[in-house]
């Protein structure tokens, strides 16, 4: 079995958790970090900032909303996304809902 956390996504303003949460699950070795992307914040510059303050876990994206950008936009996005940390980037895509993309 692999722990990670799912940080989820916000709309105005980060995970109140966020520099606790990135620190213990380093501290912690677990598998993976998760981030999601709705109506506020995107997921890779969240994924981008959490590689730069952890050594271990691996950078998820749960799910990268394809509506939001062309596809090529999100394969340079994740190229850059999984560089930056070594390889520790899983990319999760998704279509979303009607509310979030038309909204």
């Amino acid at each position: 079995m692999r722990l990670g956390w799912d940080m989820g996504y916000w709309s105005s303003a980060p995970h109140p958790f966020l520099d606790e949460g990135t620190r213990e699950a380093d501290r912690l070795s677990l598998h993976s970090i998760w981030a999601a992307e709705s109506y506020g914040s995107d997921s890779l510059t969240s994924l981008a900032w959490l590689g730069s303050r952890t050594t271990g876990p691996a950078l998820g994206a749960a799910c990268t909303q394809m509506a939001a950008r062309t596809p090529i936009a999100v394969a340079m996005a994740a190229m850059t996304t999984d560089h930056l940390p070594d390889g520790r980037f899983i990319l999760g895509l998704g279509s979303s809902g009607p509310q979030v993309v038309e909204g």
